[in-house]
Formats: structure tokens, sequence, C-alpha cells
């Protein structure tokens, strides 16, 4: 057999072998997603309502992407007004258009207003944490928060964003979405972490399984060690998004069994409730 005078040198090839492994994202075999539009989002998206200001440095570290198209990104979304540069500091802030946009989604929802006393109530009388949220890709995302004035509780308020697969209030919304969204779902969340993912996906059919037995999702001590959480999702129709209501705060204070005896039936009370208004 006739041999090439000039074989490919190991080092030619190798990248040709390391780009025919690496595993892809859902999204990459998806001819109508747009990437460039994506990370333009995603930029957006990875400023948290703690945060004062960030640098390209920071965005680029939150996104997972190159410092140099970060740069393109907060220099185009500057221009649009989705973002505000600060010259002094080169940072750079949420623009009046985000903020905008924000407000209009936020108006629609007139569950907040509704919703609200009864959530305080159930803080008050759980001595513990309530809030009503719903999912922004693998996070739920705070739309209303409300604690007891007497007890120690989570510093989380409208805006902030917790995980989606090990949260009482993730968990919650699974179970009230589709099949074929949920699916979809845990496509994504094992492309992002595919040594993690058997574990989550346990605890997210052992949290499935609670809703059919309990009534609730739980979480106890899955997301941080000292936090437990019930929750309750729910669809109201109308084009208005999945949501879930969760309830929870320090282990110390909201054992499993307090959470399961005393507040497990006052939280599915005030679902109800809501839901009850809002319908009539």
């Amino acid at each position: 057999m006739l041999q090439s005078p000039n074989p490919p040198s190991a080092s030619a090839s190798r990248p040709r072998t390391a780009r025919a492994q690496r595993p892809q994202s859902p999204q990459s075999e998806d001819r109508q997603f747009v990437t460039a539009l994506a990370r333009g989002l995603e930029v957006l998206s990875c400023f948290q309502s703690r945060d004062k200001a960030l640098g390209n440095l920071e965005i680029a570290q939150r996104c997972k992407l190159p410092k140099s198209t970060v740069s393109r990104l907060t220099h185009t979304l500057t221009r649009l007004g989705y973002l505000t540069l600060d010259v002094q500091t080169g940072r750079y802030r949420l623009g009046t258009a985000t903020l905008a946009l924000g407000s209009t989604a936020l108006a629609r929802l007139d569950v907040r207003q509704i919703a609200r006393p009864l959530m305080q109530e159930l803080a008050r009388a759980t001595q513990s944490m309530v809030s009503l949220g719903t999912r922004d890709r693998l996070s739920m995302l705070y739309l209303e928060s409300c604690r007891s004035a007497s007890a120690l509780t989570l510093s989380l308020d409208a805006g902030s964003r917790i995980p989606l697969a090990t949260t009482a209030m993730g968990r919650a919304y699974l179970a009230v979405i589709s099949t074929r969204e949920r699916e979809a779902i845990f496509e994504d969340l094992a492309a992002l972490d595919e040594l993690a993912w058997p574990a989550l996906r346990h605890g997210i059919d052992n949290a499935l399984e609670d809703v059919q037995r309990l009534g609730v999702a739980c979480s106890f001590g899955d997301w941080q060690p000292d936090v437990n959480a019930i929750a309750l999702g729910f669809q109201l129709g109308g084009g208005m998004p999945p949501m879930a209501i969760n309830c929870g705060g320090a282990a110390f204070l909201l054992s499993r069994q307090t959470l399961l005896d005393q507040v497990r039936p006052q939280l599915i009370a005030t679902v109800q409730t809501l839901m009850q208004t809002l319908e009539g």
C-alpha cells in the first residue's frame, strides 16, 4: 500500500479530533437558533439584582465567552440603550431599554399585586420567606417576595435568580409544565454539566414523586445545606407563564417535618385562593 511521503503530524490532526469529540448543546443542532442574539441576551441576563456594575472581564467569566466577543456585544448593547457605560470605571449597568422591557413584562403580571397580600400573610403565619417566581432558562426568577418580620430569612428579593434543578420552586415548576417542555429543559441541564446531571435528575424525579404524593415539591438542603423549602407550581392560562410559589428558610428554623406538617397545608390553601381569585 502506498503511503504519503509527508504524513500529517499528530499536532496537525489533534484539533480535528478535539472538535469531533466536543459535546454539542441542543441549540447547536437547531438551524433556527441565532447564536449572536443568544449571546447578547446572555450578557443582559448575567446582571443580577445585587450588581451595581460589571466590567467586560466579569461578564466574560459569567457568560463563559471570550472577552473580545463580550467587548463587541457590550459596545452594541450600549449603542442600542440596553446597557449604560460608566466611562470613568469602564463598567456597565443595565440601560433604560432593558428596564423598559422588564417593566412592560411585569405590568402584564397582575398576579403579583393579587398574590402579595396572600403571600405576606403566609410568611407571617409560617415565620418564613414566601416567593413567587417563573422560569428564566435554567433558573427561577423571583417576581415577588415576602418575608416574616420576626424570622431569620434569606436575603432574596424580586429580580433574584435561583437554580432550577435543585430548588423547590424550580422542581415545582417542572411538575406543572408539559412533558415535552420538561424533556427539553432536561437536555439543556445535561449539556450544561454532564457529570452532575445524573444526581440532579435523581433529585428532580424524587421531587416530581413528592408532588404526586404530597402535593408539593421539596428541597431539603439540596440547593444550600442550611436551607429547606417546599413549593407548589400552577398554570393560569391566558398567555401567562407557568409559575410557582415557595415557602422556606433556614433549616434550623424550618425543619422538614415543620414544612410538611404545618406549612404545607397553608401553602396549598394560599395557591388555591390565589387561583380562585384570578379565575373569578
